[in-house]
This record gives C-alpha cells, sequence and structure tokens, in this order.
C-alpha cells in the first residue's frame, strides 16, 4: 500500500523562498568580501604576499571638453579635366599619380580637320588683308587726284571771271570766252569724277575691312578649337585615375581625368542642429583618419553655416588643415573632435580603471599602518629561484578607492572626483590586487601633460626593463 505525501502549505512555501534568497544574498556578500580583500585589509587580518606594480604620481594637466563628429576631406584645389571638343584621343602624356603644372600638356585630341581648317582661315585673311590694303592704296590715289582736280577747277573759275570782265570791256573776244568756259567745265567734270570715286573707294575699304574682320573671327575660332584639341593642365597638382585610352573618341563633358592638390584641406563637418550653438569659429578642431595611429592633426573652426540643412537637419562647419606630410587625401572621412573647453584637471590612464559591479575604482597606493610597515607578508616572503635577490620588504598597500569619470582623453579618463593631485595611482598589476593588499612598487612615474605615465605609451602599455624606484 502505497504512502501519500502531503504537499507544502503555502506557509511552508513562502518560507522556503526566503530562505533560498537569504542563501543567495548571503553567498553574494561572502564573494565580493573575498574579491576586494576581505574586508578592507584591516590590520588585525594576516596579509597576502606582496604584488609588484607600476605606480604614477598624478599631476594637475590640460583636460578637454570635446564633442566628437564625423567630417570629409575636401581639396582646396582640384579639377576634373573634360574635353571642350569632341575628337580621337591620339596622345596621352601623364600617368596617373604624376605631379603636373599648370599649362602642363595632359592630352591630345585629333586635330587635322582643325588645322586644314585653320590653315583656309589664315589665307582668306591674308587676301582680305591685301584686298583691304589695295582699296586704301587706291583711296589715296584718288585723295590726291581730287586736289589736283580741284586746283584746276579754282584755277579754271578764275579764268572764266577775267575772261568775263575783260569781254564785257571789248577786250577780249567772245570765242575766247567760250574756249576757257569749256576748259572750266572739263575741269569740274573731272573733279566730279574724282569725288565718286573716291566714294566708291571708301565703300571698297569699309567692305575690305569687313571681309578681313570675318576673315580673323574664323580664324581665331578655328584656333581656338584647334586648342581645345590639347588639353592642359589647369592648376598644380598630382595626376588622378586615366578613364579613356589612346584611340577612344570623346564628345565634350567626358571625363578624362583629375588633378587634385592636396597640400591644404578643407574639413567639412556635419553638426547636428541642437549642437550648432555649442560650436564657435576660432574653436580647436583634432582629426584623426579611421583606424590611423598617427597623432591628431590640429586646426580650428573657420566657418559656420547661418542655415540648417531641411535634409538633414545638421548645420556645416569647415576647418582648414596643412596637409604637410601628405597623410591625408581628398574626400577621405575622418574622425573629428572639436574642443569646446578646456582647463585643469586630472587624467587616469584606461588601464588604471577597475570596474565592480558598473562602479569604475582606482587602487591608490597609500603608506602600511605602522605595525605591518616593513614587516614580511604573512608565511614569510615568496621563495624565489636559487640566487634570486631576496625580495624587498613592502611599505605600502593598495587601495580601492571609487572614483566618478569623465569623458575620454586620448587613452586616459578625466577625473572628476574621487582623487587628487600629488596622490599615487596603480597603473599595472591589477589582475593580482585587492584592497588592502601590500605592494612593491616597480617604478613610480610622473604623469606627462597628456596624462600618461613617463615610459609609458599612448596605447597605455609601460616600458619594461626599468630598475625599481623607491616609493
Amino acid at each position: 500500500m502505497e504512502t501519500a505525501i502531503a504537499a507544502p502549505s503555502p506557509q511552508q512555501r513562502n518560507w522556503l523562498i526566503w530562505l533560498a534568497g537569504l542563501i543567495v544574498i548571503l553567498g553574494g556578500g561572502f564573494a565580493l568580501w573575498r574579491l576586494i580583500g576581505g574586508g578592507g585589509g584591516s590590520p588585525g587580518m594576516q596579509l597576502p604576499g606582496a604584488v609588484p606594480v607600476t605606480l604614477q604620481r598624478l599631476q594637475s594637466t590640460t583636460v578637454q571638453e570635446r564633442e566628437e563628429f564625423v567630417g570629409t576631406l575636401d581639396a582646396a584645389s582640384g579639377v576634373m579635366l573634360q574635353p571642350e571638343a569632341a575628337g580621337r584621343i591620339t596622345g596621352i602624356f601623364v600617368s596617373s599619380g604624376d605631379f603636373v603644372s599648370a599649362g602642363d600638356p595632359i592630352m591630345q585630341l585629333s586635330a587635322d580637320r582643325s588645322q586644314a581648317e585653320l590653315s583656309a582661315a589664315l589665307a582668306n585673311v591674308s587676301a582680305a588683308q591685301s584686298a583691304r590694303d589695295n582699296a586704301q592704296s587706291q583711296l589715296q590715289s584718288l585723295l590726291a587726284q581730287r586736289a589736283q582736280f580741284e586746283a584746276e577747277v579754282a584755277l579754271q573759275n578764275t579764268e572764266f571771271d577775267r575772261a568775263q570782265r575783260l569781254v564785257a570791256e571789248g577786250v577780249l573776244a567772245q570765242q575766247q570766252l567760250d574756249e576757257i568756259e569749256r576748259d572750266r567745265a572739263a575741269a569740274i567734270a573731272s573733279f566730279d569724277a574724282a569725288v565718286q570715286q573716291i566714294e566708291a573707294a571708301n565703300a571698297s575699304v569699309a567692305q575690305s575691312e569687313s571681309f578681313l574682320n570675318q576673315a580673323r573671327s574664323s580664324a581665331n575660332a578655328t584656333r581656338e578649337d584647334l586648342q581645345d584639341k590639347t588639353v592642359t593642365a589647369p592648376i598644380d597638382g598630382i595626376v588622378g585615375d586615366i578613364p579613356v585610352e589612346l584611340g577612344d573618341y570623346v564628345q565634350p563633358g567626358a571625363e578624362l581625368t583629375t588633378i587634385t592638390l592636396n597640400d591644404t584641406l578643407e574639413l567639412e563637418i556635419a553638426i547636428p542642429a541642437e549642437q550648432a550653438n555649442d560650436v564657435e569659429l576660432g574653436m580647436p578642431v583634432e582629426l584623426t583618419p579611421f583606424g590611423s595611429q598617427i597623432p591628431a592633426i590640429t586646426g580650428s573652426i573657420s566657418f559656420i553655416s547661418p542655415q540648417t540643412d531641411p535634409s538633414t537637419q545638421t548645420v556645416q562647419a569647415k576647418a582648414e588643415f596643412v596637409n604637410s606630410a601628405s597623410r591625408l587625401q581628398d574626400n577621405q572621412r575622418v574622425n573629428v573632435a572639436v574642443i569646446l573647453d578646456q582647463r585643469s584637471g586630472l587624467l587616469v590612464p584606461a588601464t588604471a580603471v577597475t570596474r565592480l559591479g558598473g562602479q569604475p575604482f582606482v587602487y591608490v597606493a597609500v603608506d602600511l599602518p605602522p605595525s605591518e610597515a616593513g614587516a614580511a607578508p604573512a608565511g614569510g616572503p615568496p621563495a624565489g629561484p636559487p640566487g634570486a635577490p631576496e625580495m624587498p620588504t613592502p611599505n605600502q598597500m593598495a587601495q580601492l578607492r571609487p572614483v566618478t569619470l569623465g569623458d575620454m582623453q586620448g587613452n586616459n579618463f578625466q577625473v572628476l572626483d574621487g582623487l587628487s593631485q600629488g596622490e599615487t595611482i596603480i597603473t599595472s598589476g591589477l589582475l593580482n590586487l585587492q584592497d588592502g593588499m601590500p605592494i612593491i612598487p616597480q617604478e613610480t612615474a610622473e604623469g606627462d601633460a597628456s596624462g600618461a605615465p613617463a615610459g609609458e605609451s599612448e596605447d597605455g602599455f609601460t616600458e619594461q626593463g626599468r630598475e625599481p624606484e623607491d616609493s
């Protein structure tokens, strides 16, 4: 016969839940107590073995309030070469990557038909100029004859007047007067003919001038078309990709190549509209290419657009950079940091920060209590290999200090609260540390202007092989 097991009552189930929760809380508290050194390293507790560490003495340095953006570089001098006339490519005088100067020939397009047209146009100019010169010479000759005819008419008029008086006085016969009148009429007719010829010569000169101007215009147009068949560099710079080949037939507007001068680059930054009021003209700007280890290149804000782009809700700002080392390129996207403010403060390397439960902590080197200072660790100093130098006795211990951190600056954190200038922090050996554990300094470094300790590279790693210093 089977015996039925009574199910626990609701009151019993509640007690079981409370008991399980209490066990979890006590277990977590015990684990945290063991993690941070079993109660703060009280002098009455047995000290574990000393840990070799690297120290850094904190010094006041310049900390920055900065905003990070993404920017695009634009070359101050850059052109795309396009033909101004259709033609077949008969010569390419440069290669991609070549440096060219303004006026250097880049390509030659077919020019046979234009050359023939230019020769014909120049011949027309020469013919028109000769016709104009002949018309001008004839005009000058007619003008000279007109003066003679005009003088002859004046003389005949004088003779006629005299003859009329003499005939009236009965001194001269009427027949002689008639002959003089005939000669005067002939002189007037010759003069009138000369005037008409001069008018015709003037018209001929004007017409020849018009023909000459037309011939010159045609020749100039043909010459320009011929020059358009030779593509030259309009600026100094480096030749880009050449997408065309010998023999290709190109139309006006086709891309032949580019010429870019990267000596000076303009940085374009799209700043969200809500942050635009934080940015001012003259503010320092640092740019770093994506994935590059080169030092940041500095410039300053030179332009802030007065308008917001309606499609992106951003405000365009610009800064100029001198690309003396040729490390930057046209159309390159880069990391951008705008320095909004600079002040004195403290920086700690990111490698010196420990996080417990999401809270940042830093180990600070403090003197051991007098009862423990100079004493060997519990159980005696750790045994080393035969012949190894004796481990020095510790005089300092690690104290876990909660800190409030600000933004990162390079590989360092800004310290807003929890540390003071002149204190010494631990920058290496953190994995073996607990709160209150004795330490043996391997070196003590002064924080430099960047916030990194002396002897430490910007990636946070400390140089090895130095002799230990007394702390």
